[in-house]
C-alpha cells in the first residue's frame, strides 16, 4: 500500500507538470496514430490475400500489434522517463539524493517520473486487442491467461531496459544502448513465426522479444503451449531477480558527489 500511494503521488505530480504543455498531448496522440496506421497498413499488405501466414490470421496478427502498442505505451509512460535519468543522476551526482531517501532506491528510480501523456498509447493498444479478439473469439480463461502473460512480459521488458540503463554506473552515456533495444523491439509488432528460423531463435532466446508480444498474443488467441508458460514465468522471475542483483552490484561502483 505504501508503494501504491507513492505511485499515485508521483502520477499526480507528473500530471500537474505535463498539463502545462497541453499541446504535447495532441502532438503525441497524432504521432502515435500515424505510426499505428503505418503498422496496420503493413499488416494489411502482408495479409492482403486473406490467407493465414505462419498459422496467423489477420485478426490474430492484430492482437500481436495491440500487445506491441500496449508495451510501447508502457515503455514511454513508465520506463524511459525514469530509467533514462539514471545516467544523468550518476553523471551529475544527484543519485546521492535518491540513495539517501528512506525508500527503496530501485523503486524510486523506476517510478518517480510518469509520462501521463503516453497513456493514450496504452489505451490504443488495449483497444486494438479488444477489437481483434472480437473478430477471432476468445474465452474468459484465455483472457485471464493473456493478462497474466502480459504481467510476465512487463517483468521481462522492465528488467532488460533497467539493466541496460544501470550500466550507466560504468559507462555513463548509455542512451544509444536503450535506443538499440527499442530498434530491435519494433520487430515485435509482427508474430515471431513470420521471421526466418535463425531470427526466431535470436528473438526468443537471446533478445526475448517473442515473450513480450507474441506469447501473450498466443495466450489471448488460444495458441499458447504449456511449455511457453513455463518459459515465460521462469524468464520473467529470473530476469527480475537478476536486475535486482545487478542494481545492488552497480551501486558498489558508484562514487557519490560528496566523496
Amino acid at each position: 500500500m505504501k508503494f501504491t500511494r507513492l505511485i499515485s503521488i508521483f502520477m499526480g505530480a507528473s500530471l500537474s507538470l505535463q498539463l502545462e504543455y497541453r499541446a504535447n498531448f495532441v502532438v503525441n496522440l497524432v504521432e502515435t496514430a500515424l505510426r499505428l496506421l503505418g503498422s496496420i497498413l503493413a499488416l494489411s499488405i502482408l495479409f492482403g490475400d486473406g490467407k493465414a501466414i505462419a498459422g496467423w490470421s489477420f485478426p490474430e496478427a492484430m492482437v500481436v500489434l495491440g500487445v506491441f502498442t500496449f508495451f510501447d505505451g508502457l515503455m514511454g509512460m513508465l520506463l524511459f522517463p525514469n530509467l533514462s535519468k539514471i545516467a544523468e543522476g550518476v553523471r551529475t551526482g544527484t543519485m546521492d539524493f535518491v540513495l539517501l531517501k528512506p525508500i527503496d532506491a530501485q523503486f524510486l528510480v523506476s517510478f518517480r517520473n510518469i509520462d501521463v501523456l503516453k497513456l493514450p498509447d496504452v489505451l490504443l493498444g488495449v483497444g486494438i486487442i479488444i477489437w481483434a479478439l472480437n473478430q477471432t473469439g476468445t474465452s474468459f480463461f484465455q483472457i485471464i491467461l493473456g493478462i497474466g502473460l502480459l504481467l510476465l512480459a512487463y517483468g521481462i521488458v522492465y528488467s532488460i531496459i533497467f539493466m541496460l540503463s544501470t550500466t550507466a554506473f560504468w559507462f555513463v552515456r548509455v542512451e544509444n544502448v536503450t535506443e538499440l533495444f527499442w530498434g530491435v523491439y519494433r520487430a515485435g509488432q509482427f508474430p515471431i513465426q513470420v521471421f526466418p528460423g535463425w531470427v526466431r531463435t535470436v528473438f526468443t532466446f537471446v533478445i526475448p522479444i517473442a515473450f513480450i508480444t507474441t506469447v501473450p498474443a498466443q495466450a489471448f488467441t488460444g495458441q499458447l503451449e504449456n511449455s511457453s508458460i513455463v518459459w515465460a514465468l521462469g524468464l520473467s522471475v529470473g530476469l527480475i531477480a537478476l536486475s535486482r542483483w545487478f542494481w545492488r552490484f552497480a551501486l558498489r561502483s558508484y562514487t557519490s558527489a560528496s566523496s
